[in-house]
């Protein structure tokens, strides 16, 4: 198996300038609130993106981060369960957020970042990355859930 990882694209100015501009030009008209940024890789695209398009940042984390009152859901990992929290006053109906992280695997931090919007009355507008792992299934995972996503490349998980 082969380990896809963004690191080379923050020590490049010009390849993460690139990256930033396509999301941006992708959402600088979009019909939505927020920009919701996953720990921990989510947090370096989420942050750029909310100041590029004057958008509220929403981070949500790993359990036991937030400092305030916090909504909490329960996702699968590779070795069990896992806990993603994020501020229980962060969003409200009617708001609608992009979601964004380094790269959509199996899609579980994602759909526990919906179904936490959801919760809290919003809605999700576009589950976005960098890259897509499409055998892996969270690209068809979140399109079940009727929710639409957009990755900037996808690649096998292993070469031919």
């Amino acid at each position: 198996m082969i380990f896809r990882d963004i690191t080379p694209l923050f020590q490049s100015p010009k390849a993460l300038r690139l990256v930033m501009d396509s999301f941006a030009h992708r959402y600088v008209e979009a019909d939505f609130t927020h920009i919701g940024a996953m720990d921990a890789r989510g947090f370096l695209i989420g942050s750029v993106l909310a100041y590029q398009l004057n958008k509220p940042l929403v981070l949500f984390r790993k359990q036991g981060k937030l400092p305030a009152d916090v909504l909490a859901e329960g996702y699968a990992t590779e070795y069990g369960e896992a806990f993603l929290e994020v501020h229980a006053d962060s969003l409200c109906e009617g708001d609608s957020v992009v979601m964004f992280d380094d790269l959509i695997a199996t899609g579980g931090t994602l759909i526990a970042a919906a179904n936490l919007i959801r919760r809290m009355g919003a809605r999700v507008h576009e589950a976005a990355a960098i890259i897509d792992l499409p055998e892996l299934g969270g690209s068809q995972r979140l399109e079940d859930m009727g929710i639409p996503t957009f990755c900037l490349t996808q690649f096998a998980l292993t070469d031919k």
